[in-house]
């Protein structure tokens, strides 16, 4: 009953004022896309109003409520905030629009490559990049002088510290879920595999896989595996490295205003670097993830939805997004703006992992990909390297030829 009392309303508002665009994303605390949406009304002259629309927490609960209403054809859904997952998927259902002509050239323009390619499929580009993220090296220079430069010189000093009794976790997400999957693409990238093919039609593993499942289960397996990994996200790393008991961490640029927020004393020797390789000079590729603002195809106003959405992830929103959200922005030109560097002193890093990063598989069939990954790498200390990349790859060939979309 409020879903129909809100879409009248929405259609008596059109008829007596400005077209109401609604705007599906994540849901945020900072307040950094509540305002670019008044941002954008206000700049539209009384042409439309941005209705902020929040989605669930989860991803999960995201996709669903994304999916169920646009599978039903809903002509409300104007503007949506995609998972970087997401494109291939949504772009295969015809669900969301290309982006053409001048909408294309204004979304491409001085945007950072890899996040596009988040966005693009089969050669069209079908959103256009809101925010992207990418992890960091975080670690304690009063433990560590010199950042490791490669996993294995990671893992040697870990076992030094632990020999020693200090502080000596490496913090990564090893949890059952779609963080473990993004630290095994991460590890496959950077060893200069792929977990697909170029076309997205076969896995590809093969070594590169097998190296990076040997690096998961040798951290589990190591002192450097913290007793937890196995139930560990990103916020449980970001805790465990504020209670002092690690000396690295693997995660993304949140970290560094909470260390400094809540523990003051350690933020004084909390430093960053560049992601670890898996071989000495061969640079690593994180994966990035982030969310690409797409057109609904059923929107009853595409054209004003396309020019809203190019507004929403301009310049001064990206900005705010990043200063108070913490969004790490798509534009180049941020990364050398002044007052963005002095809020993010680490940006000259965060550019140089975006610009060496990876995507995660690009299919629509992702779901099922990521959870095969999860599923079979979990925990990470019963990892059978071998045994377990052909696992994977047989359960992401059937799931490449299965029928229809993910429920």
């Amino acid at each position: 009953m409020s879903l129909l009392a809100g879409l009248l309303t929405s259609c008596g508002s059109e008829e007596s004022g400005p077209v109401t665009l609604n705007w599906y994303n994540f849901p945020d605390d900072s307040g950094a896309l509540a305002s670019a949406a008044n941002n954008c009304t206000r700049a539209s002259g009384g042409r439309y109003r941005i209705a902020y629309n929040k989605l669930p927490r989860g991803a999960d609960g995201q996709r669903q409520q994304l999916v169920r209403r646009l599978a039903a054809e809903d002509n409300t859904m104007d503007i949506l905030g995609l998972d970087v997952t997401w494109a291939a998927e949504f772009a295969e259902a015809k669900w969301i629009l290309p982006w053409t002509g001048s909408n294309r050239s204004n979304a491409t323009a001085g945007t950072l490559a890899v996040p596009l390619q988040t966005a693009t499929w089969k050669g069209k580009l079908y959103a256009v990049p809101y925010n992207t993220n990418t992890q960091l090296l975080w670690y304690r220079s009063d433990l560590v002088p010199k950042p490791p430069k490669t996993w294995a010189e990671m893992l040697a000093m870990a076992r030094a510290l632990a020999k020693q009794g200090k502080p000596h976790f490496v913090e990564i997400q090893g949890a059952q879920y779609e963080g473990l999957t993004v630290w095994f693409n991460t590890l496959v990238e950077s060893a200069g595999g792929s977990i697909l093919n170029r076309t997205a039609t076969a896995p590809s593993l093969g070594p590169p896989a097998v190296q990076a499942a040997t690096i998961m289960r040798n951290l589990a397996r190591s002192p450097a595996g913290d007793p937890s990994l196995s139930n560990q996200m990103e916020d449980q790393n970001r805790l465990a490295m504020e209670s002092g008991s690690a000396a690295f961490e693997l995660n993304y640029p949140f970290v560094y205003p909470s260390m400094k927020a809540n523990k003051p004393g350690l933020f004084k020797s909390f430093r960053w670097a560049p992601y670890p390789a898996v071989d000495p000079g061969r640079p690593s590729k994180p994966t990035i993830g982030g969310i690409d603002l797409a057109i609904g195809a059923y929107s009853r106003h595409p054209d004003l939805a396309f020019e809203a959405a190019l507004c929403l992830r301009n310049r001064p929103n990206q900005m705010t997004a990043a200063l108070e959200g913490g969004l790490p922005p798509t534009l180049r030109s941020l990364y050398s703006d002044k007052t963005f560097v002095k809020s993010y002193p680490f940006s000259a890093e965060v550019l140089s992992a975006l610009e060496n990063a990876s995507t995660r598989p690009q299919t629509p069939a992702y779901q099922n990909v990521s959870i095969a990954i999860s599923h079979t790498l979990s925990p990470p200390s019963g990892i059978s390297p071998r045994s377990d990349v052909d696992e994977i790859g047989s359960q992401i060939k059937d799931a490449l030829e299965s029928k229809g979309l993910i429920p």
